[in-house]
């Protein structure tokens, strides 16, 4: 009986501390992605192009319209001239892109 008695003891001592080891898991968030920030003067031309070359608007059903959120890679971009990123105008609202992630950037209301 003494040692059944002192198996249950070790194993009740040893649950105990993975309980406690539990307790001390912390779960970190994984990182945003690096966050892209566009010049004021690239904002400017970007602004003044899509103003001046309007393109039809497209729905994409279950995109969000947030900075970060990847559109998808059959989305027509247009470019604009001497600058790196691309536009889309998408449910009425001018999105730019970043054509190597394919991610918002920016949008332009």
């Amino acid at each position: 009986m003494k040692p059944l008695l002192a198996t249950f003891a070790v194993c009740a001592t040893l649950a105990g501390l993975g309980v406690a080891n539990a307790q001390d898991t912390v779960i970190v968030p994984s990182q945003p992605s690096e966050t892209i920030v566009i010049q004021p003067e690239q904002r400017t031309v970007i602004r003044e192009y899509v103003t001046q070359n309007p393109v039809a608007s497209v729905e994409i059903l279950g995109l969000e319209l947030n900075l970060g959120a990847k559109v998808p890679e059959t989305v027509v971009l247009h470019e604009v001239p001497e600058v790196d990123y691309r536009y889309a105008v998408v449910e009425g609202r001018t999105i730019v892109v970043d054509p190597a992630t394919n991610e918002i950037v920016d949008i332009i209301e």
